[in-house]
């Protein structure tokens, strides 16, 4: 390194030296520069160099502007699946077309007899009962003997008749019993209707109406049924913060029981959607809900951004058109095929 130092001074002595004999400055400017350069070339036996690719100015990563590419959304990949490969897994592809959406709001509900088809079976008198003839759950016809009471005070023996046809769902008497002339002793209720007491919530007040239609659904299963929406009430409770609207249930086969509670789905909204998919189409692909659309012999997840939905069908806001052929059972099927072709490629 000393050596170096000595050298390149006496190049520029020298350099000097020429400069004072009549050169002009850039001349031995220029003088200077190519001594430094020969004795610098001479120290490390090779001219010095810039690596390739340091020049950060103007240099790009390959691979970083790929055409056809947006930040934030899933590159297509392409399934291949052959026509025997869509037989074993039972795909099936239709059309996607416009469908009718009907938006339902899920409320409580507790089944209640009619109240317009019930009766209260008072004694006339006040006495003891001689003779109770019906128990609970007894089919009566109107007129129908209920039981033989004895007068307190005339001693005397009469009878007590049903009001309706019906059936016995409350009793409140016993053989020997005095009962009085201001309460029950039998309350018969005609089950063949009956009413679904539903409480409506007091931000959804303003989406029931009278007429809307209804399905009622069986918490603890036993099927459902539909009705409409014949009364609304027109305050909300202190306590419950919800109002009460009614339904009334045809139930010739006495399926639905009083004091049984169910869930009605009341149709708020129906729709046209210009392109809907049955809900099985659908798949969650990274976050991002897709349907597979076929593609040739393959198919290709599509990303979709979907709108309302009635349970059975959701409507398509973008991402897909009508008429294109879409897998509408077996997606998941593909959902798996896509993940583990994921997970190769991360290997």
């Amino acid at each position: 390194m000393q050596n170096l130092l000595v050298r390149i001074g006496l190049a520029v002595l020298l350099a000097a030296g020429l400069g004072a004999a009549g050169c002009s400055k850039p001349d031995a400017t220029k003088s200077a520069s190519k001594a430094g350069e020969a004795v610098a070339k001479d120290e490390h036996g090779e001219e010095a160099h810039e690596e390739p690719g340091h020049d950060e100015a103007g240099h790009e990563e390959p691979g970083h502007d790929e055409p056809g590419h947006t930040e934030g959304e899933p590159a297509k990949e392409r399934i291949e699946f052959s026509k025997e490969a869509r037989e074993a897994s039972g795909i099936q592809v239709e059309l996607s077309s416009a469908h009718q959406i009907q938006v339902e709001l899920a409320l409580p509900g507790e089944i209640a007899p009619d109240a317009d088809r019930l009766a209260h079976i008072v004694p006339r008198f006040p006495g003891i009962a001689r003779e109770v003839r019906k128990r609970l759950g007894d089919s009566v016809r109107q007129g129908e003997v209920l039981a033989l009471i004895e007068g307190n005070q005339s001693l005397s023996t009469y009878e007590v008749k049903s009001l309706i046809a019906g059936t016995v769902i409350e009793k409140h008497v016993t053989l020997g019993e005095f009962v009085r002339d201001d309460a029950d002793i039998y309350v018969v209720a005609d089950l063949s209707k009956v009413w679904v007491n539903i409480s409506v919530y007091a931000r959804d007040v303003h989406r029931i109406r009278r007429g809307q239609k209804v399905r009622v659904a069986a918490v603890e299963g036993g099927g459902s049924a539909t009705g409409t929406i014949d009364y609304l009430g027109a305050s909300v409770g202190d306590e419950t913060r919800a109002a009460s609207a009614r339904v009334v249930l045809a139930n010739g086969n006495r399926r639905w029981m009083p004091g049984a509670y169910v869930t009605a789905h009341v149709v708020t909204e129906s729709v046209l959607a210009p392109v809907a998919v049955p809900d099985a189409a659908l798949q969650q692909v990274d976050g991002r809900a897709c349907v597979f659309v076929e593609d040739g012999d393959g198919f290709v997840a599509r990303t979709v951004t979907t709108g309302r939905t009635d349970g059975k069908w959701t409507e398509i806001l973008s991402g897909l058109k009508p008429a294109e052929r879409i897998v509408v059972r077996g997606s998941f099927v593909l959902k798996s095929e896509l993940l583990k072709s994921e997970a190769g490629h991360d290997h």
